[in-house]
């Protein structure tokens, strides 16, 4: 519906599908309470039908027919699978109606009027335009899961509000959505916003813990998901939820292999893997059906954890665990760590086996261990790095980052951290006692990027190498290009050896990047070479989006061609808070918090002992591992910000 045609009151008919859902016998009611409202806290169980239906009820009944309505996602894979699904149900093409827009990529057009977005992306909209003029509704969906953007738009939605209200502007009315989260603290920070709550979740859930707590969650699932195997129909499929991609493909190996040697009788048995770097062909593939006489059974991280319905689940098998990101401003050490989920995410994944029909869950803890789980996840921005987070409220103009009205405040100690790095990246300054962005600083909150990814762009022209910045950066800013099935290790090694660089994986990758190029993208190319050919694709994009950016600064885009000096050069200076030095003994230790780390398996360095190098990401499982490394010289870190490695230095002696 265009801005100024009349609006709809009436309902189109709706399909036997949507009829179906909980949330239809509360249509009525839910509008007449949304009509008057300019903000509410909507609670309806996992499976009621909230996120595709609220929005298009909204839009049937003209309310925000002024303009967008906005409905936000934690995760990229959430909102396009719902924006494709609600236009579906609307009948038109995805992209008019009904559009979506995810980090580096976009489908929608001036006619778009239900918008399903990351909630990363409203928050760069809310740069550009603090108010969210162009939207007349925002719904905040899976607000439980309290991811950094979320928290902090939070802030930016309820700021924009009262700027709308003051500044005589039409409303805008925000809906917080959620099947689990601590209502009293939501609606206290909208300024006592009423909860209202959708009746009954589709199907009724059985839940079994394990009598004794299990000391290995792996084997515990392997073994959960071959006695439903024996004992369930084979129609019946089976979602096991883990905490990452190298676990998940081992299970899927074992699945398989115990799979070949079942009873001749057994129905067979479809490992099915699912996690962000999986090429999209094979993420699709979990929502078809399996063939008949067989059974699906697909691992997953915790991307199957909210608003996407996986046809077919009968069974989830909970293990417990996830992956999740901890940071300490003391140490400046940000790991993505193991650890248990919270009460609210254990109901999520629950929630996962009732969509189609009444369904069980297997959680693989004892009773007494879900009790001691915390009630809600710890939000993101309690334990995350907020150098992101400052930039971006500073480009908002907010006057005082540490006043910022956060519905969780993170430590003080945090803030100051991240302002720390931002001054050491060149990005702030303090003007009469206020903190505000640098030159440099505006630049850096252009690219939709972590800051001292930012700052890799902007100090490239210094070394003559953009094009290959780009290209690295890009590389970084998508998931995985490359694909390693365990069960071809040898023959992934073999092919990769071609591309290898001695110098590490950010000019390993860029070798890949140039070579599928030289070949035009050609698929069988990327299949020969275990390259995600989609994903490469995005990374074409993205790359073509940040040349975008450059050029807009007036950026000069040069090559250095085969001189991969200055592309280390270039690295090693904006990288400098993420640089280790080999010790004596063999092992490694980060320079500024001499905190001891080890090169990751998977990285083109694991066998080498450079003596230097910078890393992107530190992954704590056994030990702590540095991920995604390239090897730098010492003085070149030195050189890229003494002061700072002096202060390190002299820390270090005290």
């Amino acid at each position: 519906m265009l801005p100024g045609s009349p609006p709809r009151r009436h309902a189109p008919a709706a399909p036997c599908a949507r009829r179906a859902l909980p949330i239809f016998q509360a249509r009525g009611r839910l509008l007449g309470q949304l009509r008057g409202l300019d903000c509410a806290i909507l609670i309806g169980e996992t499976g009621s039908g909230k996120t595709t239906q609220v929005p298009q009820y909204l839009y049937e009944a003209g309310i925000g027919r002024q303009g967008i309505i906005a409905v936000t996602q934690p995760r990229r894979v959430a909102a396009i699978a719902l924006a494709t699904r609600v236009s579906s149900e609307r009948t038109t093409e995805l992209g008019r109606l009904v559009g979506y827009s995810v980090r580096f990529e976009e489908l929608s057009c001036e006619q778009t009027r239900i918008k399903f977005l990351t909630d990363g992306m409203l928050l760069r909209e809310a740069i550009a335009d603090p108010t969210l003029r162009c939207y007349s509704v925002v719904i905040l969906d899976e607000a439980h899961e309290r991811t950094i953007h979320t928290d902090v738009l939070l802030g930016v939605v309820k700021a924009a509000q009262k700027a709308r209200r003051q500044q005589g502007r039409a409303p805008l009315k925000v809906i917080i959505m959620s099947a689990t989260m601590d209502v009293d603290q939501f609606s206290q920070y909208f300024n006592g916003a009423p909860v209202l709550y959708l009746e009954g979740r589709q199907h009724p859930i059985q839940i079994f813990n394990t009598k004794q707590p299990q000391s290995d969650y792996l084997q515990a699932a392997l073994v959960s998901v071959f006695q439903i195997h024996q004992e369930a129909p084979s129609s019946q499929d089976i979602l096991v939820f883990l905490t990452g991609q190298e676990e998940i493909e081992a299970m899927s190996q074992s699945c398989r292999a115990i799979g070949r040697q079942l009873p001749a009788g057994c129905p067979r048995l479809l490992a099915l893997p699912l996690y962000a770097s999986l090429p999209y062909s094979q993420q699709l593939r979990v929502f078809q059906p399996a063939p008949k006489g067989c059974r699906k059974v697909i691992l997953s991280t915790n991307i199957a954890e909210t608003s996407i319905t996986i046809p077919g689940i009968k069974f989830v098998v909970d293990t417990g665990m996830v992956k999740a990101k901890k940071y300490s401003p003391a140490s400046g050490l940000e790991v993505l760590a193991l650890q248990r989920v919270s009460q609210a995410q254990a109901w999520q994944r629950a929630g996962r086996a009732g969509r189609e029909a009444s369904g069980v869950c297997y959680r693989l803890y004892t009773q007494e261990e879900f009790d001691k789980l915390d009630r809600m996840t710890v939000p993101e921005i309690q334990r995350c790095n907020l150098a992101s987070v400052v930039l971006h409220l500073l480009a908002l103009r907010v006057p005082n980052v540490l006043t910022f009205d956060f519905m969780s405040k993170p430590s003080p100690e945090a803030i100051e951290a991240a302002i720390e790095q931002l001054d050491l990246l060149g990005a702030v300054e303090r003007k009469e006692d206020q903190l505000v962005l640098t030159p440099l600083g505006r630049r850096m909150a252009a690219f939709p990027l972590e800051p001292k990814f930012s700052k890799t762009i902007l100090m490239s022209p210094k070394f003559h190498c953009t094009e290959e910045i780009l290209t690295i950066v890009s590389l970084l800013s998508a998931d995985s290009v490359l694909y390693s099935p365990p069960a071809r290790r040898e023959e992934v090694q073999a092919v990769r050896r071609k591309f290898i660089s001695s110098e590490g994986d950010h000019l390993t990758l860029l070798s890949i990047y140039r070579a599928f190029k030289n070949v035009s993208g050609n698929k069988d190319w990327c299949k020969e070479n275990f390259v995600n050919s989609r994903n490469m694709m995005l990374v074409s994009d993205i790359r073509a989006q940040l040349r975008d950016i450059c050029v807009k600064l007036s950026l000069p885009i040069e090559s250095s061609r085969s001189d991969s000096t200055n592309v280390r050069r270039c690295l090693a200076h904006s990288l400098f808070m993420n640089a280790a030095e080999l010790q004596p003994d063999g092992t490694y230790s980060t320079l500024d918090s001499h905190q001891l780390v080890a090169i990751h398996p998977s990285s083109v360095l694991f066998q080498c002992k450079p003596a230097c190098v910078v890393y992107n990401t530190l992954l704590h499982t056994t030990k702590c591992y540095m991920r995604d490394l390239c090897v730098v010289d010492a003085d070149w870190l030195y050189e890229a910000a003494p002061d700072y490695f002096r202060r390190k230095l002299r820390t270090a002696r005290d």
